[in-house]
């Protein structure tokens, strides 16, 4: 089986062009240092969102609401995003965004705060999309939380799954590319999951909790 051609990989990543608001907190998370989600990546956000037509979804990492604004589109109109990050000025930004975008404010929850304190207190199986895009360090207490928070047949997404190309090379073993292998290991061989890695952006991992 031949490889994608990078022509092909960046067609793909381009494929659903994004407007200027999305543009917008793009130049926003540039000045504050984050990084936010591909377009292939946030495309395929908003597909999986729309697929399971997400009323509640949790994301932790809010940066300046790219990836919050692709899952915003991709819910019913009367959808909640809850979105966590440790980092106020982060959360001033993706306002911004969600303002600017027509988002109403009762369709977000923005808690400022660090994930493993807040995500314990969020209700068991009531939410129907995760997206883990934070500390790559903590990855594993994530993934436990967020197997928790998922109802049957909710949707996990990673983003970075691929870290760099790094996680696809066994010779890479630094710290944070070997947590990032450990967790695909793990979604991959957890029988509760039906997985696939999505070569998307910098990678997005996907699994869908069995409803059986």
């Amino acid at each position: 089986m031949s490889a994608a051609k990078p022509a092909s990989w960046a067609y793909a990543e381009q494929f659903v062009p994004e407007d200027e608001v999305t543009e917008r907190a793009r130049a926003r998370a540039e000045e504050l240092g984050c990084v936010p989600v591909g377009a292939g990546v946030g495309a395929a956000l908003r597909v999986l969102a729309a697929a399971c037509a997400a009323r509640s979804v949790v994301e932790v990492g809010t940066g300046t609401g790219v990836s919050g604004l692709y899952l915003l589109r991709g819910m019913p109109a009367d959808g909640v995003l809850t979105t966590i990050d440790v980092e106020p000025e982060h959360h001033r930004a993706a306002r911004e965004t969600f303002t600017e975008a027509g988002i109403r404010s009762n369709r977000t929850r923005l808690i400022t705060g660090r994930a493993l304190d807040v995500l314990p207190r969020l209700t068991d199986h009531a939410y129907d999309l995760v997206l883990l895009d934070a500390d790559k360090q903590d990855l594993d207490a994530y993934l436990e939380q967020a197997l928790r928070l998922l109802r049957p047949g909710g949707v996990l997404t990673v983003d970075n799954a691929l870290w760099h190309d790094k996680v696809a090379d066994p010779a890479q073993r630094d710290e944070t590319t070997t947590a990032i292998r450990e967790l695909g290991k793990r979604v991959r061989d957890d029988e509760r999951l039906v997985p696939a890695m999505l070569p998307s952006g910098d990678g997005l991992l996907v699994a869908v909790v069995s409803a059986g």
